[in-house]
């Protein structure tokens, strides 16, 4: 048994709370015959009698009152969901989902935080993966990207800038290996490098065309990261971290591009304005400094 469409069941309601096909008519704002169409289609649907029909009007039957229990509660879910889809499209809260790569996750943390303070109602996430998600799809709210511009036709695109990224070392590597004072001089080194879609970063096709030693791979940033502090080779990080040795600063050549992207659908929509705007102030700054 069916009780779609919505609509014909929204019609019998009315007609059960105004006891007549003209006043429900009129609360609906549709003709009286789209009425009785739409009681008559229910009752040949579900196979049941809801009203009995005098002169005065229409008035349930226990089917009819039984359905109509049920219809109220429904009336009530859908107007609920609505006042909650509304507030999601004029308000600034619920979730917000981010997406980058992990090597720009600590370079994010900071702009979230903010944006959290301005919009107490607003419910950061964080995604770093790889993968690109997919904000068609939405898997993500917003993007921020490195690399080549993105190209997929329904986002919109603004440039941040372009990420910094240095060679580093930890001081116990370094305490048993003189940093280098040129690119000669990394002959003597060992490196920890990226595998998988990490290794398409222009700092690790730096690595890979310059034939300097691997001494240690992995797919993972924090591991890579982990690897470095460890002592097991120098390693490219973005600048600024205060637990790794700068043995190198930033070259053009290893930066990265990166791009901000929202889907042309949610675009304009409030948080996600108030997450880019935050985001773009954000790395304004960070990459200035």
């Amino acid at each position: 048994m069916s009780l779609e469409p919505w609509d014909e069941v929204r019609t019998a309601l009315h007609v059960a709370r105004a006891g007549t096909v003209s006043a429900a008519a009129a609360a609906l704002g549709v003709h009286h015959a789209t009425v009785i169409r739409h009681v008559d289609a229910l009752e040949d649907r579900l196979a049941v009698k809801l009203f009995q029909r005098h002169a005065r009007g229409y008035t349930p039957t226990e089917a009819g009152r039984a359905l109509f229990d049920a219809a109220r509660e429904t009336e009530q879910r859908f107007e609920q969901l609505a006042a909650q889809l509304q507030a999601l499209q004029e308000g600034i809260s619920g979730p917000v989902v981010i997406t980058t790569i992990p090597e720009l996750a600590e370079a994010v943390l900071p702009a979230l935080v903010a944006l959290q303070n301005e919009h107490p109602a607003l419910e950061p996430c964080l995604r770093t993966e790889e993968r690109v998600l997919r904000l068609e799809y939405a898997e993500a709210h917003v993007a921020i990207r490195a690399g080549a511009q993105p190209q997929e036709p329904d986002n919109v695109v603004q440039p941040l800038g372009r990420l910094p990224v240095a060679l580093h070392g930890s001081k116990a590597y370094l305490a048993q290996h003189p940093g280098p004072a040129s690119d000669d001089d990394l002959r003597d080194h060992a490196f920890v490098a990226a595998e998988g879609p990490g290794a398409r970063a222009p700092v690790e096709r730096w690595l890979q065309q310059s034939g300097h030693r691997i001494a240690f791979r992995s797919n993972d940033h924090a591991t890579r990261l982990a690897a470095i502090r460890a002592g097991l080779g120098l390693g490219f990080a973005v600048v600024g971290r205060d637990d790794l040795v700068e043995v190198m600063p930033a070259r053009s050549e290893w930066h990265s591009e990166l791009w901000l992207v929202t889907h042309v659908d949610l675009h304009r929509s409030p948080k996600v304005q108030a997450c880019t705007q935050r985001l773009r102030a954000h790395f304004r700054s960070f990459l200035a400094g």
